[in-house]
């Protein structure tokens, strides 16, 4: 079993980029989700509200990225030197968040046709995991991600969804950071500890899956009820639709690359 894709999103619910190697920091793959659009009144805008989210392309440049949308383009830092900090919504939590420069809140405005704000984590900011599924109680952390620092789905388990439906939909509808090659269908359900490469994580518990999965990555719209009707009929869990397994390293600070090989360790 092998890593075969790994995808960093550098602003929640935009698209992702693609890595060849990405570093293993507390609150996850190093530059995933440290950024999020807000409104105006603080809270995290997603593809939920907004689906055309999902064709806004982001590509790593210099020391920030570029954000490309109808073929206008718009540089933003990977680091945000604003003094201005607010605090921000994230489902049920909170976090420090720094606003970014107006020039850039204004071009997401435009696009999206709502007034809205980008924000950016700094390393002071600490959001705290659920304690009810955490390693370390109280001191786990993650960036902006819905709720975990790291998501991982195997190929497999797509090809048993896509068995069942009428047209088979890509990964990118799941935003999973990591994909496993090799492993069997739902295999990464049963694990719960693993090491790749020189980082050891631990499944934390399933993850519940939204209407985001419903979005075409591409056009940028919702395709009806698929896949969570599908999913629903046999990946249900305590009313919850479940699809790929949310990690949290163990330790920090090596490296994930495209083919490490998984070793199941529990």
């Amino acid at each position: 079993m092998r890593i075969s894709e790994i995808n960093i999103f550098p602003v929640k619910s935009l698209k992702g980029i693609s890595v060849k190697t990405a570093s293993v920091e507390e609150r996850g793959l190093e530059n995933d989700r440290r950024f999020m659009l807000i409104d105006e009144k603080r809270t995290f805008i997603t593809q939920r509200e907004f689906p055309l989210l999902s064709r806004f392309e982001t590509e790593f440049h210099d020391d920030g990225f570029v954000v490309s949308f109808d073929g206008e383009q718009i540089s933003i830092p990977s680091k945000v030197g604003s003094d201005e900090k607010i605090n921000v919504k994230i489902w049920s939590s909170s976090a420090k968040a720094i606003v970014c420069d107006d020039s850039i809140n204004d071009w997401f405005s435009d696009k999206l046709k709502t007034n809205t704000r980008l924000v950016y984590m700094p390393d002071d900011s600490k959001r705290i995991v659920s304690p009810f599924y955490s390693i370390r109680k109280y001191k786990d952390i993650v960036s902006f991600a819905d709720g975990y620092p790291v998501l991982l789905i195997g190929e497999q388990s797509l090809a048993d969804l896509n068995s069942k439906l009428e047209t088979a939909i890509p990964m990118d509808r799941f935003r999973t950071n990591l994909v496993v090659s090799g492993s069997e269908a739902f295999a990464e359900d049963s694990w719960k500890r693993i090491k790749i490469g020189k980082t050891i994580f631990r499944l934390m518990k399933p993850c519940a899956r939204c209407v985001m999965t419903t979005i075409d990555q591409t056009k940028g719209e919702k395709q009806g009820t698929e896949p969570l009707k599908t999913l629903a009929s046999y990946r249900t869990k305590n009313g919850k639709v479940m699809f790929g397994q949310n990690l949290i390293a163990e330790n920090f600070g090596e490296t994930i690359n495209l083919d490490d090989e998984i070793e199941i360790l529990l």
